[in-house]
């Protein structure tokens, strides 16, 4: 075996086993649309995407977030790296419950990769025990240095609903 397969294969190996990893640690996100922004001539077009997710500690609460998608050739292959902007806004779906008990002070709730190695998009949930309400915050990051670029939203809990907090 060729010396340089025998230590790019190992790297290789662990490499995918972390982006299976990250992978799958991921929050769901269910697609709710899109819209183009930009035609590529070959591959899809760039575009921001709207998807939703279910906060997994909340029962009825879901946060929409937007952010723009790279389209060409890189993107199709999932090399692109995407923008670090995103909007968040959060609302209360349904009748709202703490089944997964007392609630941090401060958690990540989400994470999305948005390059395929070191970028990420990143929603912290807050809780504001003084007004009742959640506080969601999204932001990007890379390995080194994030991106100052935020949104933030807020879920307003009936005060006959008390916040279990940690």
């Amino acid at each position: 075996m060729n010396p340089i397969h025998r230590i790019a294969r190992p790297f290789l190996r662990s490499l995918g086993g972390a982006l299976l990893l990250a992978a799958t640690l991921s929050a769901h996100a269910e697609v709710v649309g899109d819209v183009d922004t930009a035609f590529k001539l070959i591959g899809p077009d760039h575009k921001i995407v709207v998807e939703a997710y279910d906060d997994p500690k909340v029962a009825g609460v879901t946060c929409y977030v937007s952010r723009a998608k790279t389209g060409g050739v890189s993107g199709a292959l999932g090399f692109a790296t995407d923008k670090a902007e995103a909007s968040i806004a959060c609302r209360q779906v349904g009748p709202v419950s703490f089944a997964g008990g007392p609630l941090p002070l401060r958690e990540e709730v989400f994470s999305e990769r948005l390059s395929i190695l070191f970028k990420r998009l990143r929603v912290v949930r807050m809780v504001d025990t003084k007004r009742s309400a959640l506080v969601y915050l999204t932001y990007s990051d890379l390995l080194i240095d994030g991106s100052p670029k935020n949104s933030i939203t807020a879920v307003p809990i009936d005060r006959g609903t008390p916040i279990p907090v940690k």
